[in-house]
């Protein structure tokens, strides 16, 4: 079994991290995709628990589907917001042989807010504007991992990902 890579796809809503993800599974032979936000979209109201334990659900999802797909030698492209969950995330792979790529898409506001308006998503304006602000500020581990989005083709954006090394933590 050879270097498996996994590329995490993180930035606020409406920034194109589900676009350039599936470009990525896309380029990628033998690439699974995975959208974390599937694990948040699973509970109906009535069982839906409060937002930190779907996070850690979440996130604990991610981890197991992620482990099973590089067992079985595919290579993981995740769709994802990242806020401080990274080094607990990338530690369970530490020990083994598979190359991480991290990067934080970004976009100016006025941009978010039209694609979002666009997707009829308005009611994620303020938690997108929100990401943006924390992922770019708030969180200076993120500063080298920045990828502006903004008059890049998804193409392009997913094949710097993959062929550049600034991206690999």
């Amino acid at each position: 079994m050879g270097e498996r890579n996994i590329f995490i796809i993180s930035g606020p809503c409406g920034v194109g991290k589900s676009t350039v993800a599936k470009e990525i599974a896309r380029q990628v032979p033998k690439s699974a995709l995975i959208h974390s936000d599937d694990f948040l979209n699973m509970y109906d109201e009535a069982s839906s628990p409060p937002w930190e334990e779907q996070l850690a659900i979440m996130w604990k999802g991610t981890l197991a589907l992620t482990n099973t797909l590089l067992q079985h030698d595919f290579h993981v492209v995740i769709d994802t917001v990242v806020e401080d969950e990274l080094d607990w995330f990338c530690r369970h792979f530490a020990q083994m042989d598979v190359k991480i790529k991290y990067v934080v898409l970004r976009a100016d506001e006025e941009i978010l807010i039209e694609r979002i308006n666009k997707r009829g998503d308005t009611f994620m304006i303020d938690r997108s504007l929100f990401l943006l602000n924390q992922l770019e500020n708030d969180t200076p581990f993120n500063k080298p991992y920045l990828l502006n989005t903004v008059h890049k083709k998804p193409t392009d954006i997913a094949s710097d990902i993959i062929n550049l090394s600034k991206y690999e933590l």
